[in-house]
C-alpha cells in the first residue's frame, strides 16, 4: 500500500491512482462503445484497495472491450457512428476513433506505470510494447 500511494512528480501522482485511472477509462468507454449503463466509479475505488481488486477489475474490461473491438473490425463498422452521451451535448463519434483512442490512451498510461514501477525499485519490467506482450502470452508468461 505505500508503493501503490507514493507520491511521483507524473500523471497521476500515485501508482494506484494511475491504475484507478486507466481501468476506470477502460470501463467507461467501453461501456459507451456499448450503449449500456456505466460500471460504479465508487465499485472501482472499492476495488482499487487491493492489488487483486484493481486486477479483478481489469481481468473483467479487457476481455470486454477486446470483444467489441473485434466485432466492430469483423463488421467493418470502424467509419460507423455511436452516440458518446456523456459530452454536453450529446455527439456522434466513430467507432474506429474511440477504439483508437483508448488503445493510445491505455498505452500512455501502462508507460506511466512502468516508470514508477521503476522508481520504485521493481526489477526485470517488460518492456511493455506490444508485441512483447503478445510474445510474453504466447509463451504462457501473463
Amino acid at each position: 500500500d505505500e508503493d501503490l500511494d507514493r507520491r511521483f512528480d507524473i500523471g497521476h501522482e500515485t501508482l494506484r491512482g494511475t491504475l484507478v485511472h486507466l481501468i476506470g477509462n477502460m470501463e467507461v468507454w467501453t461501456d459507451l462503445l456499448y450503449e449500456r449503463p456505466m460500471r460504479s466509479g465508487a465499485e472501482l475505488l472499492a476495488a482499487a484497495r487491493s492489488v487483486d481488486g484493481l486486477i479483478a477489475r481489469l481481468d473483467a474490461v479487457a476481455p470486454d472491450f477486446a470483444a467489441l473491438a473485434r466485432r466492430v473490425r469483423d463488421e467493418g463498422r470502424y467509419d460507423a457512428l455511436w452516440t458518446d452521451v456523456l459530452d454536453d451535448p450529446p455527439r456522434e463519434k466513430a467507432y474506429g476513433g474511440a477504439i483508437a483512442h483508448l488503445l493510445t490512451h491505455s498505452m500512455h498510461h501502462r508507460g506511466e506505470v512502468l516508470h514508477l514501477l521503476h522508481r520504485l525499485g521493481v526489477p526485470d519490467l517488460p518492456e511493455g510494447d506490444v508485441l512483447s506482450w503478445e510474445e510474453a502470452v504466447r509463451r504462457g508468461l501473463a
